[in-house]
């Protein structure tokens, strides 16, 4: 994850109007802290009882375990893409995520 977040303003260019949002089945507050202590930009999001993972085919019932999972939500607020699993050491990964990006929201032409 680290491996992401350092490359987080890069892809994201700090606004492009796509939401990233990291889910875990780890209580809120345990996300909240390894978040903040690590200084991950992006949302995160608990989700006890596996709901979220469940819909999106990312928990294993049979092994009670998740697939990690990266989620990126467009500017109309729908998840655009679901990449999984997120392989973060993988430089292949950022530039697949880059291109995605890219094509949910295009830099403007004014600010390059």
């Amino acid at each position: 994850m680290e491996a992401y977040r350092d490359q987080y303003a890069t892809l994201f260019n700090n606004g492009r109007k796509v939401v990233v949002v990291g889910i875990s089945v780890d209580a809120d507050t345990t996300l909240a802290s390894w978040a903040r202590e690590q200084h991950f930009p992006m949302l995160f999001a608990s989700d006890k009882g596996s709901k979220v993972g469940a819909m999106y085919d990312s928990f294993d019932a049979k092994r009670n375990t998740d697939t990690r999972a990266l989620y990126v939500i467009d500017p109309a607020g729908k998840v655009a893409y679901v990449t999984k699993p997120f392989r973060v050491l993988a430089a292949t990964a950022y530039t697949e995520l880059g291109a995605v990006i890219d094509k949910l929201a295009p830099v403007p032409v004014d600010s390059l």
